[in-house]
């Protein structure tokens, strides 16, 4: 199935972000009349923001950038996604990987007999050293179906994972990432069985457990668990991130900013704690971690304010700062599902779901207490928009953070269910969007985001729109037109060449 770019769910555009902030629209896909069009706009001019490490404003010049947005044409709550070195997109929408090598013009299913047809979490990762395309799909709380394709989808191979000795595993990430010259890297290493250790992770209630495999994800010899039993959510954890020197960090979803990390391949695994000058709120999701060329860490999630923080380590994990720098605008109050990933030295991007409606605070939430800015508990006259936040120096004493509202119209009005435990039907579960969304880079440093529209077609176009039109799930992407690569090299990107030609 193919599926064009152009579709009545959303303003279907490439969106120019520039210092003008210009909205261009492809030839043929402008479906809204010229009214909305100018309302998405100014919409767009009003999100623009240059802030400091406190996210308060400063008098620097903003990046001219600009993104592009595809429908992928398939629900895609909790999406992932990847880019081999063709250019080609993978994206995950549940039990279907899509593909779109056309720049996001066009999307197809790629569908194998070694792919499950059912999912209950789904998970994409391509290796960025084999190009290794991996759909991990979760069977009930049963296993885990692990399949991987060496030809961009074409072809697939599969395996089923019981994960360990009890029959319970959820919230299933893989990653891959260098051999080390320690622990079970002394059993792999580049050549022997695969280039790459492959890491996959998963959560039996009490825990984090994590397994290394040596050859490519077909099988996962080694591993246990590596954190959980003091923690108060079951071990939940984010997506696995690895650093050139082999570092591997996974973290766990806690009341202290955490991450949990192994420099032996997965045999062994030590923590680190952060943040505590600005904590988590609660219910929360998941924080992440980017690493650059360098290994340098970057630590992102969104603390008890409800903006987005970050703790950046210099020394691969050994060491974190104890300051918190907040990344997002303090005009933006209310985050959740922050996601990143980093370039050269201090060249990073970071995507989240905000809010800049302040009047809504300490108005009556859905419960009828005073709303803090907690997204679970956001008021409906609370709207929840996609936001891109660049820095090309965040290592600096004195980073700067570029921040663009990307989306014209909201992606979620009223409150997003954060703890699974206590959704709410407001028209229809406000889970509709899930756990997280997902920003990669390519081989071209060239910044790609992945997230679910909860707000489509009418919903989108209407100014009176009210959570109960919020609950659509569509896979979306916007990805990076014209700017700066985050990897230094590449300088200012602009069209769409061939990343293996590079």
């Amino acid at each position: 199935m193919i599926v064009a770019r152009c579709s009545m769910t959303r303003p279907l555009l490439a969106l120019t972000i520039s210092l003008m902030m210009s909205l261009v629209s492809f030839s043929g896909c402008l479906q809204d009349d010229e009214k909305h069009s100018e309302e998405a706009e100014n919409n767009i001019l009003e999100g623009n923001f240059v802030t400091g490490k406190d996210g308060l404003p400063i008098d620097v010049e903003m990046l001219n950038l600009s993104f592009v947005f595809s429908n992928v044409g398939e629900d895609g709550a909790e999406p992932s996604i990847g880019i081999t070195s063709s250019g080609c997109m993978f994206f995950t929408a549940f039990e279907k990987v899509m593909r779109s090598c056309d720049h996001g013009e066009t999307w197809e299913h790629m569908n194998s007999i070694f792919q499950h047809p059912s999912t209950s979490d789904p998970w994409l990762w391509v290796d960025p050293v084999t190009d290794r395309v991996f759909d991990v799909q979760m069977v009930g709380l049963l296993t885990t179906w692990i399949a991987w394709s060496d030809d961009d989808g074409v072809n697939w191979l599969g395996n089923p994972h019981d994960s360990g000795p009890i029959p319970l595993n959820d919230h299933i990430k893989l990653g891959s990432g260098p051999w080390t010259d320690e622990g079970y890297g002394i059993l792999g290493g580049p050549g022997v069985l695969y280039p790459t250790a492959v890491y996959f992770c998963y959560n039996k209630g009490v825990g984090i457990f994590c397994y290394t495999s040596f050859d490519g994800g077909a099988s996962f010899e080694v591993g246990g668990q590596v954190y959980g039993l003091v923690t108060t959510n079951g071990g939940l954890h984010g997506a696995i991130t690895t650093a050139p020197d082999g570092t591997v960090y996974v973290t766990p979803r806690v009341e202290t900013p955490t991450i949990v990390f192994s420099k032996d391949n997965g045999l062994s695994w030590d923590e680190r704690t952060m943040g505590q000058d600005v904590g988590t709120p609660n219910p929360r999701k998941n924080s992440e971690v980017a690493t650059d060329t360098e290994s340098n860490a970057y630590h992102i999630w969104v603390g008890g304010d409800h903006g987005i923080y970050m703790s950046r380590s210099t020394d691969s994990g050994l060491t974190w700062e104890q300051i918190s720098t907040r990344v997002s605008p303090a005009e933006v109050i209310s985050t959740t599902f922050p996601h990143t990933d980093a370039g050269d030295p201090g060249r990073i991007a970071i995507t989240y779901l905000g809010s800049e409606n302040s009047s809504a605070l300490n108005t009556s939430n859905i419960d009828g207490e005073p709303w803090d800015g907690n997204p679970h508990y956001a008021p409906s006259n609370v709207s929840y928009y996609l936001y891109i936040t660049y820095s090309l120096n965040a290592l600096d004493p004195e980073p700067v953070f570029h921040t663009i509202r990307v989306t014209p119209d909201p992606v979620q009005i009223g409150s997003i269910c954060l703890n699974s435990g206590d959704c709410r039907d407001i028209g229809g579960s406000n889970r509709n969007l899930l756990d997280f969304n997902d920003l990669h880079i390519d081989r071209q440093g060239r910044v790609y985001v992945a997230f679910a529209d909860g707000c489509i077609d009418s919903c989108a176009s209407s100014n009176n729109s009210t959570p109960e039109d919020s609950r659509d799930k569509l896979g979306s992407v916007y990805f990076l037109g014209s700017g700066p690569s985050l990897l230094e090299e590449f300088g200012e990107l602009s069209g769409f060449e061939n990343v293996s030609d590079s």
